[in-house]
């Protein structure tokens, strides 16, 4: 970790970007309407059982997918080769069968055109929100972390400064050995 001076402790905070609360909060309902027309198609799908728990799956195994993605692309982002070759074989990997498999799912369903373009576009449209909703997330964590490492130096540096020194302590403690001769 590259060494950081300490702040002085009258000093103003330093910039931490964080979203607007507009941001979040249409992050957040583009996430429900997403979850909730997915939840509406597949409720109703016309089909088979089976079919019909695919597709659940299917959704489910590509919104886990998503945030597992977002997770270990912003991870190594940041810390250069932080996982094994082993693990983003299987996140990625993991990702495209997510996807292969439930798009195959959808294209191959014998259902309405319309009804299947409507599973499809609300499909897409729950991966998109996933991803922006994990950028946000992470956002707040790390603006959260910069704050409180800055809160925390700010305090040290405080405490430093209203703490006596080693040497005007050890002198002190000599003054009151020395008797005082009168």
């Amino acid at each position: 970790m590259p060494f950081l001076p300490m702040p002085h402790p009258c000093a103003p905070s330093p910039l931490i970007q964080r979203d607007t609360p507009a941001w979040r909060l249409q992050v957040w309902v583009s996430f429900g309407i997403a979850v909730c027309c997915c939840t509406v198609g597949l409720a109703w799908l016309p089909g088979e059982r089976m079919e019909q728990a695919f597709m659940v799956m299917g959704y489910v195994f590509c919104l886990s997918a998503v945030f597992m993605l977002a997770k270990f692309v912003r991870d190594n982002d940041a810390r250069r080769g932080a996982d094994t070759p082993m693990f983003k074989l299987v996140v990625w990997g993991g990702f495209a069968v997510a996807v292969g498999l439930t798009g195959w799912g959808l294209w191959s369903m014998e259902i309405n055109p319309t009804y299947q373009a409507f599973l499809g576009v609300s499909w897409l449209y729950l991966i998109t929100t996933a991803f922006t909703l994990a950028k946000m997330l992470r956002d707040r964590h790390e603006a959260d972390l910069a704050e409180a490492r800055w809160q925390g130096r700010r305090e040290a540096t405080a405490a430093m400064g209203s703490a006596p020194s080693v040497s005007s302590a050890a002198a002190a403690s000599d003054k009151a050995a020395k008797p005082v001769a009168e």
